[in-house]
């Protein structure tokens, strides 16, 4: 009876497929951090990090946008590592670089020094964020990844929520290099032991060995035709560049953008209710999506980013059309960070899936780190109004190009 609960007790701890939800609970807390110390909290540490090197702050993010760009260009060396060593050990030397990256930026006397330390987090971003996440579910159960998938993206999407208020809370009582400090060492003491227990329990195709069964892991095919895929590849892209231009402009410059359609202080209320909306649309689909097929998600998600901008252009200032636009865009960029994960599984299988991650994340990445400035150059150029018309055909494109991926299934 005894060794029967030690053999239960040790099956909790060593045996993640035999509890999933151990493992997405464990992932979901370094998505967490890892978004949280290594993304969201930058914004709010921005303008000390520029009085301290005496640049204008625009100096600082600018830094950033080449970061984003020089991470990009990594992310598919990453997703060829994760398909030959294994998502988790990859994690795992991920953290440690996050670690060491942040107690970089923490260290450096001046600018020039910040910035390829900033470099190093971005690229360090790739190794232990979503496309490494999602990588290590399908490594480990890629018949159940999907719905593994939603439920981690639903955990993570607290990230923002959680870290924004830590992150001020910190700077507080310390100074922007004492909070980079304490979240290396959360890296360090809490997302490292995670990720390396993660990289014991899962075993790569090309493997033998006692991960934690014998069982030969299931592997998922695609659905795409196989004479198809080529194009599929080039549309899947295209489609997620496309929603990435959309998101990352918005977001960037959801603040101003409002404020100069006339919304002034009910501005930050809109704002606020980004965050609630992206959880929201991942619960539904949690609740209520399983019988709809991922390239129908994609869809939906494409069409609300544009449908939301031209809801926005349509009804400003009105306060009414500005909470409705933080609804929907909220809901569909939610979406968004499930589909960039399932959608690829769906299409090509489970063969192959951290490299063409690492590919589509660069092409995200790259589009991510120049639609700021683009669209800070179109509102200045052309006007606001004109600059939301064209992101909202720009996110109109997305929808058209997942519509030419179904038309490759006839």
């Amino acid at each position: 009876m005894s060794a029967d609960l030690a053999s239960a007790s040790t099956d909790c701890l060593d045996g993640p497929r035999a509890r999933p939800w151990l493992v997405i609970a464990a992932l979901g807390l370094t998505q967490i951090i890892g978004y949280g110390t290594l993304y969201y909290s930058f914004s709010i540490l921005a303008p000390a990090m520029a009085h301290d090197f005496g640049w204008p702050t625009e100096w600082i993010f600018g830094a950033l946008s080449g970061a984003l760009l020089i991470g990009g260009l990594a992310a598919p060396w990453a997703g060829r590592w994760i398909d030959r060593y294994g998502a988790g050990r990859v994690m795992t030397v991920g953290s440690l670089a996050a670690a060491v990256a942040l107690i970089a930026c923490a260290l450096a006397p001046i600018g020039i020094a910040f910035v390829p330390a900033l470099i190093a987090i971005e690229i360090a971003s790739t190794l232990v964020q979503y496309g490494a996440a999602f990588a290590l579910l399908v490594q480990q159960q890629p018949r159940t990844a999907q719905r593994s998938i939603v439920h981690l993206t639903l955990i993570a999407g607290f990230a923002s929520t959680i870290f924004w208020p830590i992150t001020t809370a910190l700077h507080n009582a310390l100074s922007w290099q004492q909070v980079y400090l304490v979240f290396a060492a959360m890296n360090l003491f809490i997302c490292l032991p995670i990720h390396a227990w993660l990289s014991r329990r899962t075993r790569l195709p090309n493997e033998t060995g006692d991960a934690d069964t014998s069982a030969p892991i299931a592997a998922v095919d695609g659905s795409l035709p196989l004479a198809a895929r080529r194009r599929g590849s080039i549309l899947l892209a295209i489609g997620f560049a496309l929603q990435s231009f959309v998101s990352s402009a918005i977001l960037v410059h959801m603040l101003p953008l409002l404020g100069a359609l006339g919304l002034g202080v009910a501005g930050v209320m809109v704002g606020t209710l980004f965050g609630p909306a992206q959880v929201t649309s991942r619960f539904i689909n949690m609740m209520f999506g399983k019988n709809l097929s991922q390239l129908r998600l994609a869809m939906i998600s494409a069409a609300m980013l544009p449908a939301s901008v031209a809801l926005l252009l349509l009804t400003a200032p009105s306060v009414a059309g500005a909470l409705a636009f933080a609804v929907l865009f909220g809901m569909g960029n939610g979406l968004y960070s499930i589909v960039s994960g399932v959608l690829p599984l769906s299409l090509f299988g489970s063969a192959g899936y951290g490299a063409r991650q690492g590919q589509l994340i660069s092409v995200r990445l790259i589009v991510s780190s120049a639609a700021p400035f683009a669209f800070a150059l179109l509102m200045e150029n052309i006007g606001v109004s004109w600059a939301l018309t064209i992101t909202a055909v720009l996110g109109s494109g997305a929808l058209l190009a997942f519509m030419g991926i179904a038309r490759l299934y006839r």
